[in-house]
């Protein structure tokens, strides 16, 4: 392999491996926040105690994955300058900007609020003190906007013009500027469907961790037999405790759910327009075609999915939906990858200088079956949220002392194996997104193409062995952080939430703290 596809890899892996830890932080910041708001405005005793200890037991969880996010996040910027130094100093003072933001803006924003309210349980107002975790969600939440501002320049450059003098992009005032790049049509689109998918992964791991505790519990109490002190405390915490945050989790799903499939639509249709050939890609159209059908199973012979797509056979389709999608009009003409090839070439050259100065062929074409298959996952694991979120709601049926809770056992274990399925399909998603693009590292905007950067010609000019290094190196650090990640999340998890005590002598409820048993 040579220098440009370690490269490559080394940042995929890296940016992947790191992304594991961004949607959790997102969402769960956000949902800790409104649970926290609920206890702070509950008026009855042991909702508002119930709803402090979950506040408590999520927010131990989110700490582990804030702290272990931000050492994995800093590696990318790096890369920006080491790896991809070409690519650095061709937009770097476009690009640099909303990094420059997201920094200066998002990350101390949280990371300080994210302090404060650890440490601040007793020693702020209780008002004050939930303001600092509101601060932390908007924080994590304004980080991830700049940062999709950053990417979505790279998607769709806008506010920007390449001076000939230099062979540099920069930020165009007559073009908008660094406003143009913040609120960049692009950027408007990709950030709520990020946003949802974030929580979607938060309200998915809220719920499955809740649920597992919620039927443990509740078969403790049919265990011990209700009619005993022991059972009746054990059914109390199942259906005071973890009950209502199963049903809280559920109801974010449902939210996120109905988000994606919003944003998710329209971004459909913007990609359409600005990069035909992803889309393309992501259907595996080959030829140009009118009321183009959506393809659910697509195979071929032994040299399937190659570039030209001769070997590609679409066994089940849905007929016109494709078109739909892009369009919202089920007979739109559609081009096909190949035809986008050819006109790129006749558009861009049909050869390219590289960073050696080598003249190499041009093939604007991405790997297709990587793009075609990303772009399913990304749908097809949503399924598992969609069971789990109906599956609770039924379970946990009823209010007041109708109220239910469950010992089933799959249900437990679904919930289980649902909390990494939305953390696949956002990752699957981002393959999709950085796959689709190549073999752009800046793909051109089709109005104005001047300002764009091939792949190829931004990594830098290192010899393979440092990048081989290099990736080898991270590869067994980042193997060493998520056993380690694996293990923290683990163990809070399965800890619970600190159960209520009542004081024999006052009746009073214990307080409960915030755990740092790591």
């Amino acid at each position: 392999m040579e220098a440009l596809d370690l490269a490559r890899w080394q940042f995929g892996i890296t940016t992947v491996y790191h992304f594991i830890f961004v949607p959790l932080t997102i969402g769960l910041s956000l949902l800790v926040a409104i649970m926290q708001t609920v206890a702070v405005r509950a008026t009855d005793p042991v909702r508002k105690d119930a709803w402090f200890r979950m506040t408590k037991f999520f927010g131990s969880m989110l700490i582990v994955n804030f702290g272990i996010g931000i050492a994995t996040g800093i590696v990318q910027e790096f890369q920006f300058g080491m790896n991809w130094s070409e690519y650095a100093r061709y937009v770097g003072d476009v690009f640099g900007a909303p990094l420059a933001l997201e920094g200066l803006v998002a990350f101390f924003l949280e990371s300080v609020f994210l302090g404060l309210w650890i440490f601040g349980w007793d020693k702020l107002p209780e008002k004050i003190h939930l303001l600092t975790i509101w601060a932390v969600a908007i924080g994590t939440t304004a980080s991830a906007y700049f940062i999709i501002a950053a990417n979505s320049f790279m998607q769709h450059p806008v506010g920007a013009v390449l001076n000939p003098e230099t062979g540099r992009a920069e930020l165009d005032p007559d073009g908008g500027g660094l406003w143009a790049v913040l609120t960049n049509v692009t950027t408007l689109a990709a950030f709520p469907h990020v946003i949802a998918g974030a929580w979607l992964v938060a309200a998915a791991f809220l719920t499955g961790v809740a649920s597992w505790h919620m039927v443990t519990h509740h078969n403790r109490a049919r265990q011990r037999g209700l009619d005993t002190p022991d059972g009746a405390y054990e059914q109390e915490v199942a259906t005071t405790l973890y009950r209502p945050t199963v049903r809280f989790g559920v109801v974010a799903m449902v939210l996120a759910g109905i988000a994606l499939i919003v944003s998710g639509d329209f971004q459909a249709q913007i990609m359409f327009k600005q990069q035909p050939m992803k889309m393309a890609s992501a259907e595996a159209l080959c030829e140009t075609q009118e009321g183009a059908p959506f393809s659910i199973l697509t195979i071929g012979g032994p040299d399937a999915f190659d570039q030209d797509c001769s070997s590609v056979t679409h066994l089940i389709e849905v007929p016109y939906l494709t078109s739909f999608l892009a369009t919202h009009t089920f007979d739109a003409e559609l081009q096909g990858v190949d035809d986008v090839n050819a006109q790129y070439q006749e558009q861009f050259g049909e050869t390219v200088t590289d960073i050696h100065g080598n003249e190499v062929e041009a093939d604007y074409r991405p790997n297709l079956f990587v793009t075609y298959w990303s772009f399913r996952l990304m749908i097809g694991l949503a399924v598992f949220s969609a069971v789990l979120a109906l599956w609770a709601l039924w379970l946990t049926r009823g209010k007041g002392e109708n109220a239910r809770t469950t010992g089933s056992n799959l249900f437990k274990w679904f919930a289980v194996l649902s909390i990494p399925m939305p953390f696949l399909a956002n990752s699957a998603g981002w393959v999709f997104t950085e796959i689709g693009r190549q073999p752009w590292v800046v793909a051109p905007n089709p109005d104005d193409p001047t300002v764009r950067l091939m792949t190829l010609q931004g990594v830098s000019s290192h010899p393979t062995w440092m990048v081989v290094t290099s990736l080898v190196a991270f590869t067994l650090v980042y193997g060493v952080l998520a056993v380690v990640w694996f293990h923290l999340m683990r163990k809070a998890a399965l800890k619970g939430a600190p159960l209520p005590q009542r004081d024999p002598e006052t009746d009073e409820l214990d307080t409960p703290t915030l755990s740092f048993g790591y």
